[in-house]
């Protein structure tokens, strides 16, 4: 494998895990943030926003994971 092919591997690669964990920081924040709503207001419009944050951030992290794992399959191998 050339040089260049090596290094476009390797740019590919850490593109995969950046965009991994800027899923795992939005998942961070939703989560944070519909527990907050859970914990401190008590009205229900909080309270389903509250849910639905919380269960949108677990979804942002299995798919950002599952989308992970398939793009680094597809990547080629060793030299």
């Amino acid at each position: 494998m050339m040089l260049s092919e090596e290094m476009a591997k390797l740019r590919t690669q850490l593109a995969n895990e950046r965009t991994f964990l800027a899923y795992v920081r939005t998942s961070l924040a939703m989560v944070a943030g519909g527990a907050s709503l859970i914990a401190f207001f008590q009205s229900a419009v909080a309270q389903g926003a509250g849910w639905f944050l919380l269960i949108a951030g677990l979804l942002t992290l299995v798919i950002g994971g599952l989308r992970y794992r398939a793009t680094n399959q597809l990547l080629p191998r060793g030299k």
